[in-house]
């Protein structure tokens, strides 16, 4: 159980329910995360834009910022956020077996070396305090552009934001984010 239970949809602001309705369309299910952000609107709406603007096309793969979300949450330890992003992975057509093998990145054949360098900067990123090395941006320029960096960079930091988040409130993991990905 959360230690602040995430409000019902029904005693959301108005305001807000189209934005939970958006994000249980998105997701399947509606977020408790989103949930308890919405007993401070701000908060929740300023997310929404973030991980809006993080997720829009950009020049870095969707697939890719899947697999760096679900290395970062993995990193810090946020069981919550790793569901979330293991879920989010599963469901964007990313094959099982590569999601499995997301700790075995810097060997496994289904990641490529630019797919590795990406996960080192998430892993290191996740890290407190920040284990993230000049080598490990050489290697990573040897890859992606400055934008692309920046992209990258973003979906780690959204999610440093969101691990601390859910792990402070110790965020109730809904049952959905198991159901869809045993089928």
């Amino acid at each position: 159980m959360s230690r602040i239970a995430p409000l019902t949809f029904e005693d959301l602001d108005a305001e807000l329910q189209p934005l939970m309705s958006a994000g249980n369309e998105m997701m399947g299910f509606m977020p408790n995360d989103g949930l308890i952000m919405a007993r401070k609107p701000a908060v929740l709406r300023a997310m929404q834009g973030l991980l809006q603007s993080i997720y829009m096309p950009g020049s870095v793969p969707n697939e890719l910022k899947k697999l760096v979300g679900l290395m970062t949450s993995s990193a810090s330890g946020c069981q919550y956020c790793q569901a979330h992003t293991e879920f989010g992975a599963f469901r964007a057509g990313i094959d099982k077996e590569k999601i499995s093998a997301i700790w075995e990145y810097e060997s496994h054949s289904l990641f490529s070396d630019a797919e590795r360098a990406a996960l080192d900067l998430a892993r290191y990123a996740a890290m407190t305090p920040n284990g993230v090395t000049d080598e490990q941006f050489k290697n990573l320029r040897g890859y992606f552009d400055d934008e692309q960096i920046v992209e990258l960079v973003s979906v780690i930091a959204f999610f440093g934001f969101l691990n601390r988040w859910n792990s402070t409130f110790d965020t109730a993991i809904e049952p959905a984010t198991k159901t869809e990905q045993s089928s």
